[in-house]
């Protein structure tokens, strides 16, 4: 019959004793001093060298060089106390689990009192001394305060607070401990080399959890891992399988499925475990174990190193992947779940329904009203503030550009309602002070309106429909040639200011709630935007890359284009890869890595090719329902001597703008120009509204009203 590991390898000397220096090394200085006490004790964990200990240290007292901190090995004491050895009538080893009563603590301490046969002391070494009864250590007190100077005794025991005070205060207290991976990896591989059976390196970590820090379990866990040894060795799928060990793709999967907060994959991975034989419970306690080392990774980036985390390298750099991925607050609730639930479900007839219903916990943090619940909603939150760059609103975004604001935008910002009124004011203070390093015109009624100090009615909240379809990509165009058709004059209402240059049109536009069809700038639902989906482009990769190799490929050629609301626009720079990219299998993937990023929005992901949908493309259908020159426009081109970048406001017949405003009704009352040249020649508004000869005088007033509704096609506001 063989030997087992851990009496087979049961250390002889204190040098030979594993992870507990901080007690070998006093042993060995006082037995070289020789300042020997007459009570020991020894307590400790099961399995951690304590009965051992006492052994080596009766047969460092009685060699025949002792009291000496290394037996010799060959004297008759020495060999007779050895790890294999038979034995001596001077060390006498009691259970007291067995022998705890009063009698046999009596029958002790009359034996005590015998000098040695052979030996230098007499040692009692008494196992599971908390085992001994109140009157049993009555009996023994006098003996241990004043025994004689050949008895030794040593107690060792697992619990300390239970051995009499009296007697405790009596000896000199040596605690041990849990012996540290390190140390105890050391020690398999050590006896694994002697046993000469090749064992995988992802063997140890398991063999080590399991043991739980005790050499003695340990190295019996082993022992039934080499019994069963094949030709190749111990394999770690022979390892998981014998000790009930949890997949590690199972504790993965589980994992980053809580991680991207998907229902499907957690509570797959229940009914795969419960498939495949594992028990319920053993996979929460392992699935605790991996959140505590995930704890670590997040807190201590190099706990591997330090020996706080104890696994192969190819499983450290997934878990500090899903550290990056999991806050320390959802993953302090997780484990209290789970501790929580591995107490319920002892004893459970229904281990699978409680499993289920402890990954349920974990998926709806908003179902409890714990503080742990709130704080890890709050770090959904802040992950989600901190992928779309900016506040959750999609306040995030650039700050429209100061210092522009169109002829109508007062008129918006009224139209939009009381709410909206500190923030166009707070706009127009903004761009007062650039708008004063810029050249600046106004019209002929502007200047008239400045100088009378009339205040402005506020205007019509209706707009036209040219106004509606103008939108923010044509206000952000370049400033018209020279002698482009103006658009419809400003309305009466309409309060006078300086023409603002176009360049910060869109800005304003936007300040003045003008709508327009969606573009690049376009926000989801959830404030991302394109602009902040590009700056967690590399994460996006990243993660479709772990999912689908060829849609990585795919997606690596591809360009944001915009973001319509939920919908995000892929450009890719041909028609084939789009179309590829496109199929329902890739897109699906895609948006399976945006709500595992973006922490769950839903996407609709579309794919075109980039030659087609530019941002010139999306700006042409706006371009197409601006208002059509009319035929005077040659003729203004002609008449327009010189330029009108090179000359002050064109004529005020008919006033011309370099950005066209938002059609609005006639200014009441507007003064001819003080400026205006009768010697000139009548410019083209001019000619259109000049009368036959032999009619009566029209009015100014009514000759403007009636070009506007001829040539422009304006109409009168009710009640102007």
């Amino acid at each position: 019959m063989a030997l087992a590991l851990y009496r087979k390898y049961r250390p002889a000397s204190f040098a030979e004793v594993v992870g507990q220096e901080h007690v070998t090394e006093p042993l060995r200085t006082a037995l070289a001093a020789g300042r020997v006490n007459h009570a020991y004790l020894f307590s400790g964990p099961r399995g951690c060298g304590k009965t051992s200990s006492a052994r080596i240290l009766a047969r460092s007292l009685n060699c025949v060089q002792g009291p000496t901190p290394d037996p010799c090995g060959e004297c008759d004491s020495c060999i007779a106390l050895a790890p294999e050895g038979s034995g001596s009538v001077d060390v006498v080893e009691l259970d007291a689990a067995s022998h705890g009563g009063v009698d046999d603590a009596r029958e002790l301490r009359d034996r005590a009192f015998y000098a040695p046969a052979q030996s230098r002391y007499r040692v009692f070494i008494i196992d599971e001394a908390h085992m001994v009864t109140t009157q049993g250590f009555n009996a023994l007190l006098k003996i241990v305060e004043e025994p004689p100077e050949h008895l030794v005794f040593i107690f060792a025991t697992t619990e300390p607070d239970k051995v009499l005070p009296t007697i405790r205060s009596r000896t000199h207290h040596y605690p041990f401990r849990l012996i540290p991976p390190g140390p105890m990896r050391a020690l398999l591989e050590k006896n694994c080399a002697n046993e000469g059976v090749t064992v995988e390196p992802t063997v140890y970590p398991l063999v080590i959890r399991a043991g739980g820090g005790s050499a003695r379990d340990t190295q019996s866990i082993m022992d039934q891992l080499l019994a069963g040894a094949g030709p190749e060795g111990v394999t770690y799928e022979r390892a998981v399988a014998l000790l009930g060990v949890t997949d590690v793709a199972l504790i993965d999967d589980m994992v980053d499925g809580l991680a991207a907060g998907d229902g499907a994959a957690v509570f797959g991975t229940v009914d795969r475990l419960v498939e495949a034989g594992h028990d319920p419970r053993r996979f929460a306690a392992d699935l605790l174990d991996r959140f505590r080392d995930l704890v670590l990774l997040r807190s201590v980036p190099d706990a591997a190193q330090r020996g706080l985390v104890a696994s192969p390298q190819s499983e450290l750099d997934r878990m500090a992947a899903q550290a990056e991925r999991i806050g320390a607050a959802t993953l302090s609730r997780y484990a209290e779940i789970l501790h929580t639930g591995l107490t319920e479900m002892r004893g459970a007839t229904a281990p699978r329904l409680l499993l289920e219903l402890l990954c349920a916990r974990m998926l709806l943090p908003a179902a409890s009203d714990s503080e742990a619940a709130l704080l890890q909603r709050l770090e959904r939150l802040e992950r989600r503030v901190t992928l779309s760059g900016g506040e959750p609103g999609g306040a995030g975004g650039a700050a429209p550009p100061a210092g522009f604001a169109r002829p109508g935008a007062a008129g918006g910002a009224a139209a939009a309602g009381p709410a909206a009124a500190p923030e166009a004011a707070g706009s127009a203070a903004g761009s007062a002070a650039p708008a004063r390093d810029r050249p600046t015109y106004r019209r002929p009624s502007q200047r008239a309106a400045a100088d009378a100090e009339q205040p402005a009615p506020p205007a019509d909240a209706e707009q036209g429909p040219s106004a509606a379809a103008r939108g923010a990509p044509a206000e952000s165009a370049a400033p018209p040639a020279p002698g482009r058709e103006s658009a419809p004059a400003r309305p009466a209402g309409e309060a006078a200011g300086p023409e603002p240059w176009p360049a910060e049109a869109g800005a304003a536009q936007g300040a003045a709630g003008v709508s327009g069809p969606p573009a690049e700038g376009a926000q989801a639902p959830g404030g991302i935007d394109a602009t902040r989906l590009r700056q967690v482009w590399p994460e996006l990769l990243r993660e479709v890359g772990q999912r689908s190799k060829p849609a990585y490929t795919l997606l690596s050629n591809a360009t944001v284009q915009a973001v319509e609301g939920n919908t995000l626009v892929l450009a890719m720079p041909t028609a084939g890869l789009a179309r590829q990219l496109g199929q329902e299998s890739r897109t699906e993937v895609i948006r399976a890595a945006l709500q595992a990023l973006l922490l769950g929005e839903d996407w609709v992901i579309r794919c075109v090719h980039a030659d087609t949908t530019g941002p010139g493309a999306a700006t042409a259908p706006t371009a197409a329902v601006r208002p059509r020159p009319v035929p005077a426009r040659s003729s203004q081109q002609r008449s327009a001597e010189p330029p009108q970048r090179r000359e002050p406001p064109p004529r005020p017949a008919a006033p011309v703008d370099d950005v066209p405003p938002p059609p609005e009704p006639p200014e009441p009352d507007e003064p001819p120009p003080p400026d205006e040249d009768p010697g000139a020649p009548p410019g083209p508004s001019a000619q259109a509204g000049a009368e036959p000869e032999g009619t009566p005088a029209v009015p100014p007033r009514e000759a403007a009203i009636r070009l506007l509704t001829t040539q422009l096609g304006a109409r009168p506001v009710d009640g102007g």
